[in-house]
């Protein structure tokens, strides 16, 4: 009798523990964000080191591991302006422990070229946008141009000889002055170099007459005077340049640009996972130290709810594609 009740003991602790592995199995099938993150993450990044895609995207990582105590790795993967990692992530298991780190060349890419290994929209899932960068209209103050209105004036009366400067064919820089172009109903020329700074030595000597260079990359320049900020690119005015009005002020009526940064997930991530990440995203763009690490950046925090940020990214694309489009832009 005694081995028969120890056999219906070991049993019955068998069967309590069998329940107790189903409950927890089925706590989360209902809510998969219960166990997640179950093991590292890795933030895939389509650019170097030391820009804004990336180091945004390390700060945030450390402030994961600090909080969820579970390792995030930056995975840099500079290569086709981010396409290449894009595709990494749009083909990653979707269980929200591959992302990826983007700008607003994410959005530019279908713009520019007819082929693309993924859909832009419909196979990521925003988690939400991070930063962004303002940026601001710059002439050499030799130029004789003091505003906006008197840019515009020359361009208008000398069509297609007055150039800007850009980091590329299809970089922020570009599409912005082709906005401007759009916007200001002026007929301008693009020449494009390696990269920001080469730009804004540009438009410091002249050679070409404007630039919208981030701020962060002209301001040493506009506070040394060897650049002249005529306005900033957002909605409103920024904290680094207060005095100086925004493109919309300066009557270029519906000018609005900054360039922005975002975290992506595959686009069947489960939704717990996605808003489990957005939470604590948002925690930390807000948090002290995070802000001194946006200002060395020139950069300011801009958390938004996933499903806006999905939205957001598609009204980028059709915007890029209008802009490509009337300035017979393509990469192939």
């Amino acid at each position: 009798m005694m081995l028969h009740h120890n056999g219906c003991r070991k049993t019955r602790s068998a069967l309590l523990a069998l329940f107790a592995i189903h409950s927890v199995s089925l706590a989360y099938a209902a809510d998969p964000a219960a166990g997640y993150p179950s093991k590292p993450i890795r933030i895939v990044i389509g650019f170097t080191a030391g820009s804004t895609v990336d180091v945004s995207a390390r700060v945030i990582g450390q402030k994961i591991t600090e909080s969820w105590k579970q390792q995030v790795i930056a995975d840099n993967r500079p290569s086709a302006g981010g396409i290449i990692a894009a595709q990494m992530v749009a083909n990653a298991n979707p269980d929200g422990h591959t992302l990826l780190s983007v700008s607003a060349s994410h959005a530019v890419a279908p713009a520019m070229y007819s082929k693309l290994p993924y859909d832009t929209v419909r196979d990521f899932a925003g988690i939400t946008t991070t930063v962004s960068v303002p940026a601001v209209l710059i002439v050499s103050p030799g130029l004789g141009v003091r505003s906006v209105k008197e840019l515009i004036a020359m361009a208008k009366a000398k069509p297609g000889q007055v150039m800007f400067s850009s980091a590329g064919i299809g970089s922020a820089t570009h599409f912005s002055a082709e906005l401007l172009q759009n916007l200001a109903g002026i007929s301008v020329q693009h020449v494009p170099y390696k990269g920001i700074p080469e730009a804004v030595t540009e438009a410091m000597t002249g050679r070409v007459q404007f630039m919208l260079s981030p701020a962060s990359n002209a301001m040493p320049f506009i506070k040394e005077g060897k650049l002249l900020a005529l306005a900033v690119t957002p909605a409103k005015r920024v904290s680094v340049l207060p005095d100086v009005p925004t493109l919309m002020e300066a009557g270029i009526a519906g000018y609005q640009w900054q360039t922005w940064f975002g975290l992506l997930a595959p686009a069947r991530t489960p939704r717990p996972i996605i808003s489990k990440l957005n939470h604590e995203v948002m925690r930390i763009l807000n948090l002290p130290d995070s802000w001194e690490r946006w200002n060395a950046l020139g950069a300011d925090p801009v958390p938004i709810a996933p499903e806006t940020f999905d939205r957001y990214v598609a009204e980028q694309i059709t915007l890029f594609t209008k802009l490509a489009k009337a300035a017979n832009i393509k990469a192939d």
